[in-house]
């Protein structure tokens, strides 16, 4: 039987892989593919990344909440990880945020 701390830190590596990897799609449909449809004219670069980067995005939304659940966030800590999943760089500030925390409960 798995305990409770062992099964947080499971959830909290999940859901950041998923949050890395969503932040760094929306990176690239800004800064990449938008530009090569808009100055190189090739519209396929945001189809493709943004197909890519949509499914992503809802996946990363369905695992905030049983991560939420699992971690025993409050309602700001959950509403930080909806908003930063629409900010371009917000999964990678709300990592930093999480990282501190966890830092946090192993000192203590």
């Amino acid at each position: 039987m798995s305990n409770p701390t062992s099964t947080k830190a499971k959830w909290l590596k999940r859901f950041k892989w998923i949050s890395i990897i969503e932040g760094l799609s929306f990176l690239l449909l800004l800064f990449v593919a938008m530009p090569l449809k808009y100055v190189m004219d090739m519209p396929l670069a945001v189809t493709y990344v943004g197909w890519a980067h949509g499914i992503l995005f809802v996946i990363y939304i369905y695992v905030v909440f049983p991560t939420a659940r699992k971690c025993s966030w409050d309602f700001s800590k959950t509403l930080f990880a909806l908003v930063a999943s629409v900010l371009p760089f917000g999964p990678f500030v709300f990592d930093r945020y999480l990282s501190k925390e966890e830092r946090k409960m192993r000192a203590s």
